[in-house]
């Protein structure tokens, strides 16, 4: 519910990696309120929907006395949850009275837009390998940043390419350059994308200090005070998550 307050994608953690469809479906996150908080409160929409799954297979095996409960969770679910088609897919759960038909079916529509994206990734890794064996030049790279961008757009869970883009911030194999063009580029993107990409670069202490200074100076360019004064304030709380993750004797969230 914090996540969904500060308008950014779902933390597995505060200071961590974003959630992605990986943790819900092979069972990393497998406690029924997590499910349904992430299903309700996850502005990716792929992650909401992989909540959807194990939670449906949840509710369809358990007992009949237990039932009502599961179809009012659902009912929730259609009523709070941020995206439109974790809406659809409870509703229609809730009239299937959660059969297994209709669990196969939300399962291959989430297979078919996943599958193909994830296989687009792993190709754009092989390409991030050529840059770092100087078997590509930078602007073709970027070129190959931008298709793999175009083609996951919407089709894999932003945990996902979060990941990749923030490997790429640090990683000592990328030249300067080619992450001073990654920052313009970032810069360009929708506004909770873009905050949630640059908030983790700068709240980095393992990104190149060029690199932050370069992403500080740029951000007046293209957003207004209120957006800067967003990504300030954000930045801020994921710095102080992981000074609270370093801090002895402190557990975490």
């Amino acid at each position: 519910m914090e996540c969904g307050a500060l308008n950014t994608n779902l933390s597995l953690a505060p200071g961590e990696r974003l959630i992605i469809t990986d943790d819900l479906l092979n069972g990393t996150v497998g406690d029924v309120a997590a499910l349904s908080m992430a299903a309700i409160v996850a502005r990716d929409s792929q992650v909401a929907r992989a909540a959807m799954l194990p939670l449906s297979v949840v509710a369809s095996k358990v007992a009949a006395h237990h039932r009502p409960k599961y179809q009012q969770l659902f009912a929730l679910i259609e009523e709070t949850a941020f995206d439109e088609t974790v809406r659809e897919s409870a509703e229609a759960m809730i009239a299937a009275n959660f059969r297994e038909a209709q669990i196969r079916e939300l399962a291959q529509e989430l297979g078919g837009t996943i599958g193909p994206a994830r296989t687009r990734y792993r190709a754009f890794l092989d390409i991030i390998k050529l840059l770092i064996a100087k078997k590509i030049s930078e602007p073709s790279f970027l070129d190959e940043f931008l298709d793999f961008t175009r083609s996951v757009a919407g089709k894999l869970d932003f945990g996902i390419y979060s990941m990749c883009v923030d490997r790429l911030f640090v990683s000592v194999n990328i030249p300067l350059l080619v992450k001073v063009s990654l920052v313009k580029e970032v810069l360009k993107y929708p506004p909770l994308i873009r905050k949630e990409l640059l908030t983790n670069l700068l709240a980095s202490s393992l990104a190149p200090m060029e690199l932050i200074r370069f992403a500080q100076g740029e951000l007046a360019g293209g957003m207004d005070r209120n957006q800067i004064m967003e990504i300030v304030l954000f930045t801020t709380l994921k710095r102080a998550w992981a000074a609270q993750k370093l801090a002895p004797g402190r557990p975490t969230i």
